[in-house]
């Protein structure tokens, strides 16, 4: 029950941090980031453009994990380029999260990242 209510926790606190970054017609490089980071984290992308005004993203989603180290430079990853259209960033970013341990633990990072920011700007 416990684990519940942080799943949707989190997601919830996910889904506010998602809107608050979509708030403006003009995005920040943060939230920008913060963009990238969930469809790179949903798509299983390594490299993420996204194009405000024409409503596309443009990324390389990997074929492979077992190619992938992260150890390494990989300068031979096998990628397929993906051109994505979206009608509302806000509904698509949200239609990314996912509901399992390794998501969770990665918006939670997510959460604490940008909420240190937060505090840090508010604090002066």
């Amino acid at each position: 029950m416990e684990t519940s209510r942080l799943t949707t926790r989190i997601l919830m606190e996910t889904e506010k941090l998602i809107m608050q970054s979509c708030a403006s017609d003009t995005f920040d490089k943060k939230s920008a980031d913060l963009h990238k980071l969930i469809i790179k984290k949903h798509y299983n992308a390594a490299d993420v453009a996204i194009d405000y005004v024409r409503h596309r993203i443009n990324m390389d989603v990997i074929i492979s994990e077992e190619d992938y180290d992260p150890k390494t430079v990989n300068l031979a990853l096998a990628t397929v380029p993906v051109n994505i259209f979206f009608k509302n960033l806000c509904d698509f970013l949200k239609s990314c999260l996912e509901k399992d341990v390794k998501s969770l633990a990665f918006y939670s990072r997510i959460l604490m990242q940008y909420a240190n920011k937060n505090m840090a700007l508010h604090a002066f």
